[in-house]
């Protein structure tokens, strides 16, 4: 179940409460009027199961509360009520299938900007998976890929895709490029830096590395992991089970891809430095690629479960 709390401006009170009593599988209407002091207004509260969510925020968004007042939605972990149980049997499909795609945007968001603290991220990643592909440690590399930030742009591109969003596109877009980019820009830096206090050394690039050798010599196999854990990942996001997103970020290898191109860059290996960076865009293209397949198909099957759902109660 989801709690919403409006603030609506008088006015628009009434329309909202006759939204929110023709929502299917909404209960628990509550109204204080002049209650709200910034925006003045009225409140108004109900909980929504998850699977009628996006279609009430998106009734509410056409009477524009979101700019007139506001919209505010939490996810109830627990809700005793014989009531909620009627409204969520009452609502089309399962909850887990539904997608929010307000509150996707909104996080994709969030993730997809490209501020000092991503980029901080995906560069101590890249040079965490540098050491890896030096020492052929593969605890380094899955560490390396657990801390990478790098699926909160695939996401927010997938998403904007979807819904048509060029400026959501973009940030996205900006976020990933200049993100990798800043960060195997470093860790040829640090490579150099590590060379020269005898930590890193040529010998050890171009030793055959049976545990992290796969990162500079890309296959099918890193297509098809990368197409299975961009749709793993999408569908973690959309059924607010975040915690499937580290079996993901540890599926690709898109951050080692980078650093092994980085190190072998400034080792002059530029067979392997060609290598990593064509694993690098099978990963993110597949992830893409994916994510977007996975999105629109959630979209498409959700619209004919609204209208199987809309026949059936007109029947």
């Amino acid at each position: 179940m989801l709690h919403l709390r409006l603030i609506t401006p008088p006015d628009r009170t009434d329309d909202v409460v006759h939204l929110i009593e023709g929502t299917v599988g909404t209960t628990h209407l509550a109204v204080l009027p002049g209650a709200a002091r910034n925006p003045a207004g009225d409140v108004v509260m109900c909980d929504v199961a998850r699977e009628a969510g996006d279609e009430l925020i998106g009734g509410l968004r056409k009477l524009g509360i979101d700019e007139s007042g506001s919209i505010a939605v939490e996810t109830i972990d627990l809700s005793l009520s014989h009531r909620a149980d009627r409204a969520e049997d009452a609502a089309p499909g399962e909850g887990a299938d539904a997608v929010l795609w307000e509150q996707l945007a909104d996080a994709t968001h969030e993730e997809s900007t490209l501020s000092a603290t991503y980029v901080t991220f995906i560069t101590l990643a890249t040079m965490i998976a540098a050491c890896g592909v030096v020492l052929d440690n593969a605890i380094l590399i899955v560490g390396a890929m657990a801390v990478g930030p790098e699926f909160g742009p695939l996401a927010g591109f997938c998403t904007a895709l979807v819904r048509r969003a060029p400026r959501l596109a973009l940030r996205s877009l900006t976020a990933l490029l200049v993100g990798f980019a800043v960060a195997m820009v470093v860790t040829a830096g640090f490579s150099y830096f590590m060379d020269a206090v005898d930590l890193f050394t040529h010998d050890a690039l171009k030793s055959e590395r049976p545990n992290t050798n796969f990162i500079y010599r890309p296959d099918w196999f890193s297509f098809v992991v990368a197409v299975l854990a961009g749709a793993a990942g999408t569908l973690s996001l959309t059924s607010a089970k975040s915690g499937a997103l580290v079996g993901v970020a540890i599926s690709v290898t898109t951050v080692p891809a980078a650093a092994n191109a980085a190190v072998a860059f400034s080792y002059s290996e530029y067979k392997q430095a060609w290598g990593s960076t064509e694993q690098l865009f099978l990963n993110l293209l597949g992830i893409v690629l994916a994510g977007t397949l996975t999105l629109l198909t959630q979209k498409v099957l959700w619209a004919r479960q609204r209208e199987r759902t809309a026949k059936s109660q007109r029947a």
